[in-house]
């Protein structure tokens, strides 16, 4: 059995028995409600676990062709008369579409000009047409880059564009506006779409709530969440859709790194074998600064030291971070909740290798499932 310490650095590390518990959390919600929970797999595309996954909720959402026939091919297999493949896309290509109606089962336009162009051919194959609209209601702070409710967002119909004759062809509305958010974001959301959009509900079959519920975050008010989802269930007689993306692999993966060079510029840094810039996009992008294990707040601990990376972007910063000892060339440091947006958005910018995958079983065992190389680097070129 391959042991901790034995794993090549960089590599990923995704813990089976904690997507478990959160898919566990997931299934209460389902079953206490009459909700459909889909991975949203933009956040965790791992399909090794696809048939996990899809044992506790009720499919998966793509935003485009191809993640839409991952889930076709990797979790609809497990169980083909219960589990539902969702897409959503600002706009769909005309030459994908044949495809993509082969493999989705609910199909989520973001424009009327969409819903016209491609909706007759969803209904004749019998699809389920959805649109998303925009209940211009923020309610995020500080992350306007995910933000689809900003001002001039690309994403979903806002009520002024809402053409009504639309809506006969319409089986569902879909509107995703949160991020890393409880429930009483939802609630206010909520109160926004049927001021602007209750007209129509009732004539509908289902509304999705998005992505964006911290669910399986500590704290969540998980009862504020399912009074939501049955009330618009009892009141306007709808199926409701969930597509959470970061609950389902919630603190439920590491990025195993070592310790390449110890440098001295008015504080201690110290170069890590992994990169913000091409392993972990989202701690510069959001910005955050990820857990790392046995570590504090600069200061906190005796040695405070900058975390960066190999390559030559100077902004290759993790954070700063202190321990309870200097660090030293070869020291191994385990950095948390690595598996969402990690996977799905890592890049070889500068040639740097992709991290090696695993998977640490429920029995304990870790197990390669992918390593990378030279040829995958430069096949993408």
């Amino acid at each position: 059995m391959m042991k901790w310490e034995e794993l090549p650095t960089p590599c990923y590390v995704v813990d089976e028995a904690k997507i478990e518990e959160n898919l566990k959390i997931l299934k209460g919600v389902m079953d206490r409600t009459g909700a459909h929970i889909l991975l949203a797999q933009k956040a965790f595309s791992m399909y090794e676990l696809y048939p996990l996954i899809g044992s506790y909720l009720s499919g998966a959402t793509a935003s485009g062709l191809y993640e839409a026939r991952l889930c076709y091919e990797e979790m609809l297999p497990a169980a083909p008369e219960r589990l539902e493949s969702h897409i959503f896309s600002p706009a769909f290509r005309p030459e994908e579409f044949p495809e993509i109606l082969s493999c989705c089962d609910h199909i989520i336009f973001n424009s009327c000009t969409q819903v016209r162009k491609f909706g007759k051919a969803c209904k004749e194959a019998g699809k389920s047409v959805g649109l998303r609209i925009n209940p211009e209601c923020s309610t995020q702070e500080g992350h306007a880059i995910y933000d689809p409710c900003a001002e001039s967002s690309r994403l979903g119909v806002t009520i002024g564009n809402f053409e009504e004759e639309i809506a006969e062809m319409l089986d569902g509305l879909h509107f995703h506006t949160l991020c890393e958010q409880d429930a009483d974001a939802l609630e206010i959301t909520l109160q926004a779409v049927e001021e602007k959009f209750g007209k129509w509900l009732p004539g509908m079959k289902w509304i999705n709530f998005g992505g964006g519920h911290h669910i399986t975050k500590a704290g969540y008010q998980i009862e504020r969440l399912e009074n939501a989802i049955r009330r618009m269930r009892e009141t306007y007689e709808l199926d409701v859709y969930l597509e959470p993306g970061e609950a389902v692999a919630l603190n439920a993966g590491y990025l195993v790194t070592t310790v390449l060079e110890i440098l001295h510029n008015n504080m201690d840094i110290a170069i890590l074998d992994t990169s913000a810039a091409c392993h972990m996009p989202d701690v510069l992008e959001m910005p955050y600064r990820p857990p790392l294990t046995d570590s504090g707040q600069p200061q906190e601990k005796p040695y405070t030291y900058r975390l960066g990376g190999p390559t030559c972007l100077a902004g290759d910063i993790i954070g700063a971070y202190s321990f309870d000892v200097p660090l030293q060339e070869g020291d191994r440091l385990v950095f948390e909740d690595m598996a969402i947006y990690t996977m799905v958005k890592n890049n070889t910018f500068n040639g740097m290798p992709l991290p090696s995958i695993f998977i640490k079983e429920i029995n304990g065992e870790l197990r390669l499932i992918r390593q990378f190389g030279y040829d995958d680097f430069k096949s993408r070129l």
